[in-house]
C-alpha cells in the first residue's frame, strides 16, 4: 500500500505531445484566409463579416459568414491527403447544400463543385480565393447558367476587421 501512494506522489515522466497529423505544409495551404473580415462588393458595399477559424488541431478551416441582413452560413474546410484536394462543405440558412473540391493554383485557392435544383437542373460552381498583397483577400464566385456559360455570382474583398 505505501509502495503504491509513493506511486501516486512522484512526478510523471515528460510526454511529449504527438504532433497534429495536419502539421504538414499542405494542410497551411489555406491558412492566408484565417482571420475576421468584412466583405466588400466591388462598388465598396459591405456585404457581410466573414470569421474564419482553425480548429481541431489545425486540420480544418471553420467559415461562419453573416450579411447582417438576415442571411448566414457556414463551411468546413479541410485538406485531404489521400486525395490531394482541398474539400469545402457550405450551408445556410436558406437550406443550400454546397460541396467543393479543388487546391492551390498558384497563390489562389480553387474550388469547384456543383448544386441541383428542385427539378434536377444542374448548376456548376467555381469559387477562388486570392490574397492580396497588402493583406486583403478576393473571393471570385463564379457559376454557370442553363447553357452551362460560366458568369460572377459574387465578387468580394476582405479586409480585415
Amino acid at each position: 500500500m505505501r509502495s503504491l501512494l509513493l506511486a501516486l506522489l512522484l512526478p510523471l515522466p515528460a510526454i511529449a505531445a504527438a504532433p497534429s497529423p495536419c502539421a504538414a505544409d499542405t494542410f497551411r495551404q489555406f491558412d492566408f484566409w484565417l482571420g475576421a473580415w468584412n466583405v466588400y462588393t466591388p462598388d465598396g458595399k459591405l456585404a457581410g463579416t466573414n470569421r474564419i477559424s482553425s480548429e481541431y488541431d489545425g486540420c480544418v478551416l471553420h467559415e461562419r459568414y453573416e450579411t447582417g441582413k438576415g442571411y448566414k452560413g457556414e463551411s468546413l474546410n479541410t485538406y485531404d491527403p489521400g486525395t490531394k484536394r482541398w474539400h469545402q462543405t457550405w450551408v445556410d440558412n436558406q437550406g443550400t447544400l454546397l460541396l467543393l473540391d479543388g487546391g492551390l493554383h498558384g497563390t489562389s485557392m480553387v474550388l469547384e463543385g456543383e448544386t441541383r435544383d428542385p427539378v434536377g437542373a444542374r448548376t456548376r460552381h467555381r469559387i477562388t480565393w486570392t490574397p492580396n498583397p497588402h493583406g486583403s483577400v478576393r473571393q471570385h464566385w463564379e457559376s454557370t447558367d442553363a447553357a452551362g456559360k460560366w458568369s460572377t455570382a459574387f465578387d468580394g474583398k476582405y479586409t480585415c476587421i
